[in-house]
């Protein structure tokens, strides 16, 4: 992958759905727009006014919860994205 998000923004790879059976749905089976993703890519933190950087609450890796209508999808290598502010995640699933 070639992004790298800049400042508070995160690259997040949506989680797919799975139901109790096993069974994956795809995205043509849920329209609505996926609330939970894993980190791929963090960008360096909120600029701040003194001129200092906010550190990250989160990191590559993490699983977490985000606002349903705040990301932006984006397509690379055939594979979707999201691009999401730190500020719009609501909770990281431990």
């Amino acid at each position: 992958m070639n992004l790298k998000p800049l400042n508070d923004n995160l690259i997040i790879k949506p989680i797919e759905e799975v139901t109790k059976g096993g069974i994956v749905l795809p995205d043509s089976a849920n329209r609505e727009k996926p609330e939970k993703g894993e980190v791929i890519a963090v960008g360096s933190g909120k600029l701040l006014e003194n001129g200092y950087r906010a550190a990250m609450s989160v990191k590559i890796g993490d699983k977490v919860v985000f606002k349903k209508y705040s990301p932006d999808e984006v397509k690379v290598d055939g594979q979707e994205f999201l691009v999401i502010s730190e500020s719009d995640v609501i909770a990281v699933i431990e």
